[in-house]
């Protein structure tokens, strides 16, 4: 517990709420089923303490890796979205999803995952890669992937963790396969956990599938249930993957559902819960299927009032009031969020026009605020904002020279 907080205090974020409490001792805090649990997670992370290391500056990116290896084991608190078909479906949610159970729920264990990899992939904490790596191959196991794999499975869970969850799973897999095209032990290491995740990635494809033809209208909420966010990372992954049914599929339904959209009522948001912008996602996700100049032409009509005098202070910065509350805190990610769409959009427009200042300059407020909050200290924040931090700082989504889909 000491090393813990000594590597959150040189990573100069305060964090020390992200885990567990530590002013009483540790046994106090765990039931013994999770004390066991812990110990064996930590008999296999034999990594080299990074606050034994030099006394250099510390990365964020080093506090965020810390944050999702601290809560992806850590099984309570937890919020399941969870359908009972009888008694037998009554179990603690390592039973029930036995990689994806930690970080509070099954979403934020998954871009826990994902972060993690995100950042042992781009070699962003190598003196944390082989704790990173060994947490990751704790939990890819082939007999823990089948337990997700019969839950999706089950009666009455299609619509399980849809859509959110399952664009996260998504960004995972083809985060996996990024690194699985490169050269070396981490590419190699990397195909080996993809081809253990490709069952589960079979039934939450096809799940997917299935629901989008049925979907008559967009969901505009500005929480997990959004299709706009949701279908732009389903469209990431089917480029990257080259799966040309899900890309069609994907491509067509945005089109009915977006092409026509005008003045996106901007003045309107953030709604008092919202952690995704309804207006900046569709953006985000609409230059994705069209092409500089069209999409030049349909953001002007959609966001009409984005200044062209490089100002950045357009768009206020989302408040939180109560960083202990779960859904109030969802505006911190609020404002990440809008970073990388704001970022995404601007990337997507020509180079000479004149609104990419003004989006970039509220890129530099939002992200910068949004990135101060993953310091929280209460666990209703810090186990989910660190990924939306990793996003926005990695650039994940925006496309790259060489490669459309963006890394």
């Amino acid at each position: 517990m000491k090393k813990l907080v000594g590597i959150l205090l040189l990573s100069g974020l305060s964090l020390t709420g992200c885990s567990i409490q530590t002013d009483a001792p540790e046994e106090e805090q765990l039931s013994a089923d999770e004390q066991e649990a812990l110990g064996h997670f930590e008999q296999k992370n034999v990594a080299p303490d990074p606050a034994e290391n030099s006394q250099s500056a510390r990365k964020p990116e080093h506090a965020f890796a810390r944050i999702a290896l601290s809560c992806i084991n850590r099984q309570y608190p937890n919020k399941i979205s969870h359908v009972m078909n009888s008694a037998a479906d009554v179990a603690e949610p390592v039973n029930l999803t036995p990689v994806f159970y930690g970080c509070f729920d099954w979403h934020s264990a998954v871009h826990g995952h994902w972060l993690l990899t995100r950042l042992w992939g781009l070699n962003l904490v190598p003196d944390m890669d082989a704790e990173i790596s060994a947490a990751l191959a704790a939990n890819f196991t082939e007999e823990k992937i089948a337990g997700e794999i019969a839950y999706f499975n089950s009666a009455d869970r299609k619509s399980f963790e849809r859509p959110y969850g399952l664009a996260w799973f998504l960004q995972l897999t083809a985060e996996l396969r990024d690194i699985g095209t490169g050269q070396g032990e981490k590419a190699e290491q990397a195909k080996i956990w993809l081809d253990r995740l490709l069952p589960l990635e079979s039934v939450i494809v096809g799940n997917i599938k299935g629901w989008v033809p049925k979907l008559a209208y967009p969901i505009r909420l500005g929480t997990h249930n959004q299709s706009a966010f949701s279908f732009g990372l389903f469209l990431d992954w089917a480029k990257q993957s080259e799966d040309s049914e899900m890309e069609t599929l994907l491509r067509d339904k945005i089109l009915k559902f977006h092409q026509a959209d005008v003045n996106c009522p901007m003045a309107y948001e953030p709604s008092g819960e919202d952690f995704l912008s309804s207006c900046l996602m569709v953006a985000d996700l609409m230059r994705r299927v069209m092409d500089a100049d069209e999409f030049a032409t349909w953001l002007s009509t959609f966001l009409p009032d984005i200044p062209s005098d490089g100002r950045g202070d357009w768009l206020e910065i989302a408040i939180v009031n109560d960083p202990t509350d779960g859904k109030l805190v969802h505006l911190d990610g609020l404002n990440l969020s809008r970073a990388w769409a704001l970022e995404g959009i601007a990337s997507a427009l020509p180079v000479d026009d004149a609104r990419r200042a003004a989006l970039m300059a509220a890129v530099k407020l939002h992200g910068e605020s949004g990135q101060k909050a993953v310091g929280t200290p209460h666990y209703s924040g810090s186990h989910w904002l660190a990924s939306f931090a990793t996003y926005w700082r990695t650039k994940r989504g925006i496309p790259s020279p060489d490669n459309s889909a963006g890394t």
